[in-house]
């Protein structure tokens, strides 16, 4: 099974085995990882799944969407590897992927 691994903001590293075909922010919750909210519920309409993906990922990602786009801006914090987490789904070339998560959420 894939793997994801979660970075807290305060360097505390979380490691799941991640089911294909889940996003990252249900892969998250699914596992109480601190940080990740996702009060929408993956509908893309909250961003309280925001993470950093680590740059090396980045290539591997689907194109960030407008609306993924427009809920970023609302983010504390924002950068260039920040993704909402419901919006990326596990599959096989994504083992291994790391998220850095932001000390807070919206």
């Amino acid at each position: 099974m894939p793997i994801v691994t979660f970075i807290e903001h305060d360097g505390t590293v979380i490691r799941i085995d991640a089911p294909n075909q889940r996003s990252l922010m249900q892969i998250a919750v699914d596992n109480g990882v601190p940080g990740i909210l996702g009060d929408c519920g993956g509908s893309c309409s909250c961003a309280t799944c925001h993470g950093y993906i680590d740059t090396s990922w980045a290539p591997r990602l689907p194109p960030i969407s407008e609306t993924e786009a427009f809920m970023l801006e609302g983010v504390p914090e924002p950068r260039e590897t920040s993704r909402l987490c419901c919006q990326l789904r596990m599959n096989p070339d994504l083992d291994g992927i790391v998220v850095h998560l932001p000390q807070e959420q919206v």
